[in-house]
């Protein structure tokens, strides 16, 4: 048996089709050996409990696992219900050596009874600040770190935040496919929805949820009428009545990642405009370096992973008061010569990319499955040895 031969299960509290991220980026690439399956959060309705399992259109090899479940199933037995239909699907599917990827701990709770050859856990987010985070997250993660043979972070300040807690915990900060971004400084057609906003543009692209700074917003607009606020991406977990409804600012709704750098090529600035709280204490903002890549200008709030490595490289502003956001602006604006500074932006993202990441990733996997297999097999030869004796 060999790496190779193992299929991925991906446990996640984020939807496939959601928004291209940061499971989608690593999962397409460990699909190239292997199948992978991953298992979203259930859903709930009227009929009789099943699990749906669809090819994704990305990839051949990645299959969405969707749990349906009865609504009026008292609690426990939820849990206990979506194990019984993931060992359907492990059954259905043939899914006998595999590796266990997570994202979400609360999937401890119906996955226990499985034996993963390898378990993993990518903590790309601490989940117990965001919002409506579940009864039971850190118990469950903590019963994870017991489990886990290797854990991957999303960032150095979450790295920071975990090392101590497992003894092989290793800093994967989110990455890029830069030649996606770099598109963007190619284009010169604007999108139909984009193409009548005045300039300048100052543009936001993810999820607009309760990172978001909506007072900082709010008054920049309404301080530079002038100025065109865009943001793209669904909004989530907040009431979109709570947003600040300007005419400068234009909500476009969610796109596609294939249509990002077209949007992105007709701003002049990009933002990170992310609220200081305990739901960004430890984000590392895959959008910096897609902004940069893309040519644009950023002007973030003091988000640490962003102030450290980008902000200290003075790669991208950081503005945590209109006052300061502004300045940035006008300073960013006035810029008559922009090589300089992207010929420092292009170094400095030479060796980034999401095929490094996976590689590293896959590297570490690997050696760790050798290491279990020959302390498995030690083991067994003690044991042999203890009988003959």
């Amino acid at each position: 048996m060999t790496i190779e031969n193992l299929d991925l299960v991906c446990f996640s509290h984020l939807r496939w089709n959601f928004v291209f991220q940061r499971p989608q980026h690593l999962l397409i690439r460990f699909a190239k050996n292997r199948r992978v399956f991953y298992i979203e959060d259930p859903v709930y309705g009227e009929v009789e409990d099943f699990c749906q399992v669809t090819q994704s259109e990305i990839h051949p090899n990645i299959y969405v696992v969707v749990p349906n479940l009865k609504v009026g199933t008292p609690g426990p037995a939820f849990f206990l219900r979506e194990k019984e239909l993931l060992t359907e699907v492990f059954k259905d599917n043939g899914i006998n050596n595999y590796i266990f990827w997570y994202y979400n701990p609360m999937a401890m709770l119906i996955s226990d009874h499985f034996t993963p050859s390898l378990v993993v856990y990518d903590c790309m987010d601490e989940l117990s600040a965001f919002k409506s985070a579940p009864l039971g997250l850190k118990e469950n993660e903590d019963e994870l770190f017991k489990k886990a043979d290797l854990v991957f972070t999303g960032g150095y300040s979450l790295y920071e935040a975990k090392k101590h807690r497992h003894p092989a915990v290793y800093a994967f900060p989110s990455s890029i496919d830069k030649e996606h971004f770099k598109k963007a400084r190619l284009v010169t057609n604007d999108p139909e929805d984009q193409k009548s906003i005045p300039y300048p543009r100052i543009g936001f692209y993810g999820v607009i949820d309760e990172r978001m700074n909506i007072n900082l917003v709010k008054k920049v607009a309404e301080l530079r009428p002038e100025w065109q606020m865009i943001f793209i991406g669904p909004v989530v977990k907040i009431d979109p009545a709570t947003l600040p409804k300007l005419s400068n600012i234009h909500y476009l709704g969610n796109k596609s990642y294939q249509e990002l750098p077209s949007y992105l090529a007709g701003w002049n600035i990009s933002m990170i405009p992310f609220a200081l709280n305990e739901s960004t204490q430890f984000i590392s903002p895959t959008k910096t370096p897609e902004y940069l890549a893309a040519g644009k200008s950023v002007i973030s709030s003091s988000i640490q992973d962003v102030v450290n490595p980008y902000g200290n490289n003075k790669l991208v502003y950081i503005a945590d008061t209109p006052e300061d956001f502004i300045a940035a602006a006008e300073s960013d604006l006035s810029m008559l010569d922009r090589k300089p500074w992207l010929d420092q932006v292009d170094n400095f993202l030479k060796d980034y990319s999401w095929d490094q990441t996976w590689k590293q990733m896959n590297s570490l996997i690997s050696d760790k499955f050798i290491d279990k297999v020959q302390e498995k097999n030690i083991t067994n030869l003690n044991l042999k040895e203890k009988i003959y004796v």
